[in-house]
């Protein structure tokens, strides 16, 4: 996923928790929702940079040969000024992609 075409915020945005709590009747519960979208956000961002930063690796271990890669300094910069994962969690949670359930709350309506 390209996370550079959200619509997310870069920065930090003060939102009207009664809002995103609609779908859910309880503040906490969509928090936790959020946060848990953001941890997944959070990791597949960590593994692309990995992936993307083990390209350039070098594995010597004489630091006479430490050396600036440009191609690297510029795949970290992108990743920095990317919003961060709990932004664009919140961003796909309002905009209704972000798909939960609560077991809980189903085994009671079954009851």
């Amino acid at each position: 996923m390209d996370y550079r075409k959200t619509n997310a915020p870069a920065s930090t945005v003060t939102r009207d928790m009664m809002k995103l709590c609609e779908d859910t009747n309880n503040v906490y519960e969509s928090v936790a929702i959020i946060g848990k979208r953001a941890n997944q956000i959070s990791v597949e961002i960590k593994n692309d940079l990995s992936k993307k930063l083990a390209e350039f690796a070098s594995y010597n271990d004489n630091l006479e040969e430490v050396f600036e890669n440009r191609e690297q300094i510029e795949i970290s910069r992108y990743y920095e000024k990317l919003p961060k994962p709990t932004l664009i969690a919140t961003q796909e949670y309002i905009e209704g992609k972000v798909y939960y359930r609560n077991p809980a709350k189903e085994k009671e309506k079954l009851q």
